[in-house]
């Protein structure tokens, strides 16, 4: 699974539209997330890092409740646009959790154990783990 990386505002009027997940690097105005909505029609997940959460307006969460896009916290970690627009989930996660779930283990443990050894959140775990 790929997240598309958008680092600044400009770059979303060149976003493919069938883009599902994106990582915005930079904190949104409302006119922000509804040209990214507007432009990736197929959008299913917006992730911006935690000190941007907060500032995200009760208008925006109930216009991405409404087109059930979920918009999650967290950072893409060691990432370098410069190399590739794409972080990519490593394989060795996406090996982890198929373990854990052959031995029964359930999402929300796949998920908190996963999120405390990784780069990656909770949410953006249970994102990946409801896709399988």
């Amino acid at each position: 699974m790929k997240i598309r990386i958008v680092s600044k505002r400009n770059e979303i009027e060149d976003l493919d539209e069938g883009e599902k997940v994106i990582h915005l690097a930079f904190r949104p105005s409302n006119e922000d997330i509804f040209k990214l909505v507007m432009t990736c029609r197929n959008i299913e997940v917006i992730q911006i890092p935690t000190s941007y959460r907060r500032t995200v307006s009760k208008t925006v969460e109930t216009f991405l409740d409404i087109r059930n896009i979920q918009l999650i916290e967290g950072d893409v970690w060691g990432h370098r646009k410069d190399i590739d627009e794409y972080y990519s989930i490593s394989p060795e996660i996406m090996g982890k959790i198929q373990d854990m779930k052959v031995n029964g283990s359930s999402d929300e443990e796949i998920a908190a154990k996963l999120s405390q050894e990784g780069k990656l959140k909770k949410d953006m775990l249970l994102y990946i783990l409801g896709k399988d």
